[in-house]
């Protein structure tokens, strides 16, 4: 499996050369084999790129993230086509029962919050009692909204009771900015897995291109979560940022096997595409991790 996570954040250009990528800056130029990376990170405005290396990038589904002038995410390089067969995935999408998905929402709500408690247990915070209550009162397809009043137990747990998700400060750009880079390597392993990012299964937004991949990434935004909260932020720059791309490399279990976070979004996704199509929410594999 590829495992770099490349980030360019200079003045550079780059090219394709012989099955890799060049990268021309000032006068170094490094080549990084392409069949090592997983995600190409252009947090710099003043890249260029030849049209022949984001070709090959997107044959070999590499995800590339593009940042603007503020070094945020913006966008994305999202292939047409993500598998030899994606009319079928595709026809197959678009009948997935409402019970089948209700099911799963429900698995991936439960295990959210679940993790949100572990984190809260760990750090010591009383509140995680009142999540393992949230955890039983769960009902099909969350129509009580556990998962709503459970975040907002949890923020306020986490980083205050002045704390809120709309606050413009370093907290929330830092979370967001965290939630940003793990959407993306969701939205990389559903195309590439030849279904579309727009069809959610609880996320309906008719403005949201990435539905699915907001779906199936909410357990994992606890390691930002946990990252964020062990980060002093007295600002939020380029080495902050680093910090929350690394995350992709930390290691977690699942499926009995250590693996990247890179690599379990890889199966935790495929996991839950085939509980969707088998109609069983059992073949869902979370992963765990020491919070």
């Amino acid at each position: 499996m590829s495992w770099r996570i490349v980030v360019i954040s200079k003045r550079a250009k780059l090219d394709l050369q012989l099955g890799q990528m060049v990268v021309r800056s000032d006068d170094v130029t490094t080549k990084i084999i392409l069949s090592e990376i997983s995600t190409l990170l252009i947090e710099s405005t003043a890249v260029s790129l030849t049209t022949s290396l984001i070709a090959e990038l997107a044959k070999r589904k590499i995800k590339v993230i593009f940042c603007d002038e503020k070094r945020n995410p913006s966008c994305e390089l999202v292939n047409y086509y993500g598998s030899h067969d994606t009319s079928n995935k595709v026809r197959k999408q678009i009948v997935w029962k409402k019970n089948t998905k209700e099911a799963v929402w429900t698995e991936i709500v439960s295990e959210k919050i679940r993790k949100q408690k572990e984190l809260l247990e760990i750090l010591g915070k009383e509140e995680s009692k009142l999540l393992s209550s949230y955890l039983e009162e769960i009902e099909w397809g969350d129509k009580t909204n556990r998962e709503g009043h459970a975040a907002k137990v949890y923020f306020n747990a986490l980083f205050g009771m002045d704390f809120t998700r709309t606050e413009d400060n370093y907290i929330n750009a830092a979370l967001n900015y965290g939630y940003s880079i793990i959407l993306s390597a969701f939205t990389r392993e559903i195309t590439a897995n030849g279904y579309l990012t727009q069809l959610g299964i609880f996320h309906d937004n008719m403005f949201n291109q990435f539905n699915l991949a907001s779906d199936f990434m909410e357990p994992f935004r606890i390691l930002v979560d946990k990252k964020v909260c062990k980060m002093e932020l007295l600002e939020f720059e380029h080495d902050e940022k680093m910090q929350l791309v690394d995350i992709l490399n930390q290691e977690v279990q699942i499926d009995g096997r250590i693996q990247y976070v890179n690599n379990a979004i890889k199966i935790y996704c495929k996991s839950v595409l085939e509980a969707l199509n088998e109609d069983d929410s059992s073949l869902i594999r979370f992963y765990k991790i020491g919070l």
